[in-house]
Parts: C-alpha cells; structure tokens; sequence
C-alpha cells in the first residue's frame, strides 16, 4: 500500500505536508494540496471526498454492499432489505460479492471505493484492524450488518442470546442428550456466529449441569449439502441423541434430508431446531430462533443514509431482538 513518504516524494515535498494537506489543516498553499491530492489518487491512496476537485466530490447515489455467498438465504435476504430501503429512497446498490479470502482482501482494501459509492454495508464480515482502518479511511458512513461493532456504525443480533435460547427450548422439552451442528473448524472467513451460537449452546448445558459429548459436534459450512453429508456420517453411531440444535436453518435442512434417507422421522426419532427463520422452515414444521433479516438490511441502509446526510450524526450500534417460533420438530419427553 503506498503511504506517505511515497507521495512526498512524487509530489516533491515534505511528508509533514502531505499529512498536513491530506487531513484537510488549512496551513497548505491551494497548489500545494491540490499536487498532493493528484499524487495520492496516482498512488491509489484513499482521498476525503471534501479534498477533491470541484466536480469529483459529487455525490454518486450509490452506496456499496459488500458480502460474501449472495446465493445463500442470510445474505440475499439483507442484501434485499438494504435495496428496498435504497430503493424507496432512489439511491443505487453496488454489490461487491466474493467467496475466496484473497478476492475479499481485494474488495476490503481497494482504495477507490470513494470515487463510487457514498457509503458501504458490510455484511457478516468483521474487518481485521488493517481492513478498518482502510474502510474508516476513506472518509464515507461504513455499517456493519451482522457484527458488532464500537469503531462504526453496526445493526445486529444478540448470537449468544440466540444460541442460549435455542438450547433452553430443548432442554425444557425434557432433551438432556443434545447435539449440535456449528461452523467449520476452520472457515475460510472469520463469522464469528458460529462461535457465539456455539458459546450460548453451551452455556445452557453448564447451566443445567448437563454433560456434554464432544461426538455430539457436527461441522458444516452452514450449507444444506455439506450438512446432510455430516449427518449422514453422524448417524453411523450406534447411540444418538434425542435432539440437535443447528447454527442455522439451511444446516437444519439437511439434516432433514439425512434423516430422511434413513428413514427416521422428526420429531419422533431426533427433535431439531434450527436458526434464522427461513421460509422454508414454515413447509418443514422447523422450529428455529428467527431473526428478521430482511428488517435488518433496511436498518444498515438507514444508517448509511442518515450519515450520509448529517455526518455528523451520533454512530449507533442497534441491536435487534429475536425470538423462539415454535413449529413441529420438536418432541416433548419425560
């Protein structure tokens, strides 16, 4: 990445000058700056919007969407919050899509995004410190949808809370051998949700003072395929558990499906209980720990927005309740 010492030397001045020209502090000849700006852009250095020539800092009534997997429900699902929530307010979306690391460190740090967008939603995704402080560089309103977050705006939920309330249904429905369907050990991107589902499930059963098996672990990468292929493996065991809670419900889809093929029946045979509230759900009889994701997407894109419009408005962290809806899958036992 070039710095500041780079465009010192192609600008033909002091490092002290570009820093001083680049943060906008008024003690720079006119000239001056606008020599530096030009080396800066050459260099592919993010510039405030506020430094650039007259007719470059206008704004485009575009605001970027950068998310991984779009064909996955979770992500399809905010990405069309944030465009009807654009789209009521006659702005564009800018998808940046990606499903390998390098390709996301090739979005995350481009260094033109100002010149395109006026703002940026990152879905899912929680920037590393090198990520931040080149997204917060570029001078525009940057949410996070899906992750917490104290150095910009963010609209999530309570994971933890939503794992606990998970494992609590099943529990009070009598289950005290209880699996669980969580993330790859390690996934190509770092979605914390995993961890923080994985961490209330298990909080439940200290809790409860109920053992757990660590057979009784299942790893997906959140897609029904690779979680059928898991629970087809898992159900080899000759001793199995009366109940699974999975990290989302796509998992919780193809445990269905394995299940299925062996012809066992839910919730007589295993009781499930998914995560996220896909429609899908609803023809499964799933139960599941919904979140509004849709609802979500139109938060993240208000935010942006109301940034865009008083910069200087106060940067929010929101975050949306959820809630237990409880359908057919799972069985009450003594």
């Amino acid at each position: 990445m070039s710095g500041i010492v780079e465009i010192a030397k192609k600008a033909g001045v002091s490092p002290a000058t570009v820093s001083r020209a680049l943060r906008g502090i008024h003690h720079v000849n006119e000239k001056t700056r606008k020599k530096i700006v030009d080396a800066a852009r050459d260099l592919d250095y993010p510039v405030r919007p506020d430094l650039l020539p007259r007719g470059q800092n206008e704004k485009t009534n575009t605001i970027g969407v950068i998310a991984p997997f779009i064909s996955r429900w979770y992500f399809s699902q905010s990405i069309s919050g944030v465009e009807q929530a654009l789209r009521e307010a006659g702005l564009d979306l800018l998808l940046y899509n990606f499903a390998q690391v390098d390709a996301r460190e090739r979005v995350m740090m481009q260094k033109k995004l100002v010149d395109k967008v006026d703002g940026l939603i990152v879905i899912s995704l929680p920037p590393s410190e090198k990520e931040f402080e080149r997204l917060l560089s570029l001078g525009i309103p940057v949410s996070l949808l899906g992750v917490a977050s104290e150095l910009c705006s963010s609209v999530s939920i309570d994971d933890v809370l939503g794992g606990r309330i998970a494992t609590q249904h099943l529990v009070d429905m009598g289950h005290r051998d209880i699996a669980i369907m969580t993330g790859q050990k390690e996934p190509a991107f770092d979605f914390r949700v995993a961890n923080q589902r994985l961490q209330g499930f298990m909080e439940v059963l200290q809790a409860n003072d109920l053992e757990f098996n660590p057979r009784n672990e299942l790893y997906s990468d959140f897609t029904s395929t690779t979680s059928e292929i898991a629970m087809e493996e898992f159900l080899t065991r000759k001793k199995l558990p009366t109940a699974i809670f999975c990290e989302s419900d796509e998992m919780a889809f193809g445990v269905f499906q394995a299940l299925r093929k062996k012809g066992m029946r839910v919730p007589e045979d295993i009781s499930i209980v998914g995560y996220d509230g896909h429609d899908f759900g609803v023809t499964l009889g799933l139960t599941t720990v919904a979140q509004p994701v849709r609802f979500l997407g139109q938060l993240a894109a208000s935010q942006v927005m109301a940034l865009i419009e008083k910069p200087e408005s106060v940067v929010r962290q929101m975050v949306v309740p959820i809630e237990l809806v409880q359908r057919q899958s799972v069985l009450k036992i003594n």
